[in-house]
Formats: structure tokens, sequence, C-alpha cells
């Protein structure tokens, strides 16, 4: 059977600048896939050109290939899946929030601020269950608040995101994010502008939400030692191409690319020498 979804020789420019160089990755049902590597690597393109969020100025080329919902399709590749890439914008519109969800890194930007969290999460439901009762939605909604850990959901249903602390609103965006069952998560650097121990409590939430609901997970960050919590295999990415690619144990113990070990080589640990300047990656 075809992998879940299936990048091959994706190029993303920006007005005349090339973003991503002909990245290829795949991800099979239940798998999460760490992708890493520094500011301006690729990461965020690569991810947000998935489900057709690049600005309308990016020039796309390439395949993502992805395998449809449904039992009664042949066994071939072309009956299995379709190319993201040449969809039309209402198919992309049903299969964002719906099969394919996506965590953003800042919840404050990402939340509408005047908008309670309720209606948000609500919202998100209601989009894809046209013809469910306001009733049944808001009875979703709570639903997925109460699994993401918000306290006193009855009570705070009717709350404004600012009224959240960081580590609260990004849960909230969890919740807009898997109410729907999607297939795929894709979870750009969500736990980036929280302190450790929120980042920590984050990431155990998203390995609990991922194993019970069996879910793929596309997890960036620029932190190695982040995405071994999370992720079975890990892609590092430099200068817009995929340097190194394997299983988490293999590339923290052992990497090859001279890249990835400046990265590992750049995180501060306990038994380093502080009175020596850290790796500069480069």
């Amino acid at each position: 059977m075809a992998p879940l979804f299936e990048i091959r020789d994706l190029h993303v420019h920006f007005k005349g600048t090339e973003a991503v160089r002909g990245v290829a990755l795949e991800v099979d049902d239940g798998e999460v896939l760490g992708l890493v590597g520094e500011s301006g690597s690729g990461k965020s393109a690569t991810a947000l050109a998935i489900p057709g969020l690049l600005s309308p100025t990016a020039r796309v080329t390439g395949q993502i290939r992805w395998r449809r919902a449904g039992k009664n399709q042949g066994p071939s590749e072309t009956a299995e899946s379709i190319d993201l890439l040449q969809q039309p914008a209402n198919v992309l519109r049903r299969l964002r929030g719906r099969e394919i969800a996506m965590i953003f890194q800042e919840p404050m930007t990402a939340l509408n601020p005047v908008m309670t969290i309720g209606r948000q999460v609500a919202e998100s439901f209601a989009a894809h269950n046209a013809s469910v009762t306001r009733r049944e939605t808001r009875g979703k909604a709570m639903e997925a608040l109460e699994a993401v850990a918000i306290p006193d959901v009855e009570r705070r249903y009717g709350d404004y995101p600012h009224q959240f602390s960081g580590g609260q609103r990004q849960r909230i965006l969890i919740a807009m994010a898997l109410i729907n069952r999607p297939r795929l998560l894709i979870a750009d650097e969500p736990t980036t502008a929280l302190d450790v121990t929120v980042q920590a409590q984050i990431l155990k939430l998203l390995a609990d939400l991922q194993r019970e609901h069996r879910l793929a997970m596309l997890f960036i960050s620029h932190d190695l030692a982040v995405v071994g919590q999370v992720a079975s295999r890990v892609a590092v990415m430099q200068a817009g191409h995929v340097v190194e690619c394997g299983a988490v144990e293999e590339v923290l113990r052992r990497p090859r690319h001279a890249y990835t070990q400046k990265l590992l080589a750049a995180a501060p640990t306990l038994r380093m020498d502080r009175s020596k300047p850290l790796a500069t990656v480069g």
C-alpha cells in the first residue's frame, strides 16, 4: 500500500529565491516523522505546501501524493492517491481540517482574539459537518477541549484567548486541529514559545493523542532533542535540502552528515564545559 503521503522532488520558489530544493519525504499511517533544521532551512515551507497554505506568490513544483480515505479503491497508486499540488481550491478546503490538520507555532496569532475559544473550536467542527445541530457542535467542542485538559470547560467555554496561558492556548489549537479526527497532523514548532515545563506537558499530550488516535504526524522543530521525544524517524534539512533521514535513534547517536553533527553539538548539555562556546551551525 502507498504511504499516507509522499513528497516527490518538491521545489518552492519565492520571487526568484528557491526555499525548498528537491525534497523527498514520506509518512505512513500512524507514523511520526520529525523535520529538523535551523531557521530558514525550508521546514515550514515544505509543511505548508502539503495542505496548500503557501502564499499565492510561491511557485511550487513536484508532487505531493495523498492517499485518499475509503475502502472501495483499486490497488494502483493512481486509484488510491491524488497529487495535492494539482487539486483545485475546493478540494483542498475539504481536506484541510478534516483529513489534514495543522498546529501553528504561535497560538496568539493563530487564534482570533475577538472570538471565544468555544466558538472557534466549534466552528472547526461545523465547517466539515454541516448537518449537525448547534447543540451537537457545542458538545463536540467541549469534548475536544476536555480531551486536551482545559480545566473547567463548562465555565471557560465563553472565555477569550487572552484569558488563557500560553500553554492553554496551545492546547486549544490542538483541540481545534483534532476535533475532526484527521489522518495527518502537521505540528509546526508547537512548543518553541513555551517554557520548558509547559513544553514537556504539550509534548506528552501530543504523544498521547497520537497513540490514542493512531495519527500520522509531521513534527517540525529546530531542536533534535525535542524531536527525539516524539518521532520515530527524523529528516534533517539544510538550505532547502534534506541532508539526512533515518530512525531517530540512529541519527541522534550516529549522525552521518556534518550539518547534523553540528546541530547536535550546538545543543547544550549538563556534561559540556560551560567555559567554552557552543558549536556554531553553518
